[in-house]
């Protein structure tokens, strides 16, 4: 039996080890956290990310590596290549992790960003600001995640205080962009280079973190064709081979680039019941060196992203083609706990029962401007 070995042992690896399992794969999940949620459904070997005495027994164990965390260090990544198969491979996995590169390379394959610039000093960024302008974001350019390792500068007064908020790593100024909506393609690519991408999705964002999701993306026609085409140029650029997600922002009518995650993603989440193939299903196929699973749209499909802590099932289960997911983690401010996502045929019924989950959880300013999407769209 083929064992997958999973770098990380958060929700992703849970959600990659019960999507495999149907396929007769094994998973091992190695992690610094002895309690990681992944543990509960595979495996778990703890160790730190340079443990590599740890890590060889992880290699002898799998055939081949994947990752749920774009963090892990490029040296373990590289090392791994030498012992066992690694996908994706630590080339993409370095430059997702460095904003500056992620960014120079979307332009190299013709996808437009914000203006940006590398920021090593407090000069640089005074004179970032004298090009790019106010408001302008101050970002870590690596290790941020879910709105951390951020500053708004609006004004000159702001930056003192975000070169001592940010200022002992590298970081990179980008313009701030008022964009008319956020949307992600989720996309896949083989080991035999078969490229799959599921339809455009819509994103709402609170503190940073990702808070819903719409999918199909309402009126994406003209955009989901450029966006599919520069997903795929990229992850042909990068010899990519598995899932990862591409965020964008659309302004007056343009895509511009925001980030690549190397992974599953939590946009595409709306997948496991609103897809025939989930983007974790064809995460497995695709390091596994199998035919990729259609990823067509099963009608509609909303995503809430439960935050902090797991509110009560029940208003969502009594709903038709409702789907809950408890990822077994203990309550924390800002952590990711869960997700539900409600299925429908129609925008008039996902309407519908959005507005009784919503109304019953107390969650209708979350819900309100799905709402308005669907209403309007």
């Amino acid at each position: 039996m083929t064992t997958v070995g999973i770098l990380g042992g958060g929700q992703l690896a849970r959600m990659l080890a019960l999507a495999g399992a149907p396929l007769g794969v094994r998973f091992l999940v190695v992690d610094s956290v002895a309690d990681a949620c992944a543990s509960q459904v595979a495996p778990l070997l703890k160790a730190d990310w340079r443990d590599f005495d740890a890590l060889e027994e992880f290699a002898r164990r799998i055939d081949v590596a994947t990752f749920d965390f774009e963090n892990v260090p490029a040296e373990t990544a590289q090392w791994l290549t030498d012992h066992t198969r690694v996908f994706p491979n630590p080339q993409a996995l370095a430059i997702a992790q460095d904003r500056l590169a992620e960014k120079t390379l979307f332009r190299e394959v013709g996808l437009d960003t914000p203006a940006f610039a590398a920021v090593d000093s407090q000069s640089d960024l005074e004179k970032a600001l004298e090009s790019i302008g106010y408001p302008a974001v101050l970002k870590t350019r690596r290790l941020g995640y879910d709105g951390k390792g951020q500053f708004r500068i609006r004004s000159a007064a702001d930056i003192a205080p975000a070169w001592q908020a940010l200022g002992r790593v590298p970081l990179i100024l980008e313009a701030f962009v008022p964009f008319e909506r956020e949307v992600s393609v989720v996309a896949v690519r083989s080991r035999e280079g078969e490229f799959r991408a599921y339809p455009l999705t819509q994103n709402w964002h609170a503190d940073g973190i990702l808070s819903m999701s719409l999918a199909p993306a309402p009126d994406s026609e003209a955009l989901a064709p450029q966006a599919f085409a520069l997903a795929r140029k990229l992850a042909e650029r990068l010899d990519y081979v598995g899932t990862f997600a591409l965020e964008l922002f659309v302004h007056d009518g343009r895509l511009l680039g925001n980030e690549m995650a190397p992974r599953v993603h939590n946009s595409g989440h709306w997948t496991i019941e609103g897809a025939p193939s989930s983007q974790f299903e064809n995460h497995v196929r695709a390091v596994l060196g199998l035919p990729l699973g259609d990823t067509s749209a099963l009608g509609l499909s909303v995503m809430f992203n439960w935050i902090g802590t797991m509110p009560p099932a029940r208003p969502v289960l009594a709903e038709a083609r409702a789907h809950w997911h408890d990822y077994g983690k203990e309550p924390r401010d800002g952590r990711k706990v869960g997700h539900a996502t409600l299925c429908a045929m129609t925008r008039e019924e996902m309407a519908e029962r959005l507005e009784r989950v919503a109304r019953e959880l107390g969650r209708e300013t979350q819900a309100a401007p799905v709402l308005d999407v669907l209403k309007r769209a």
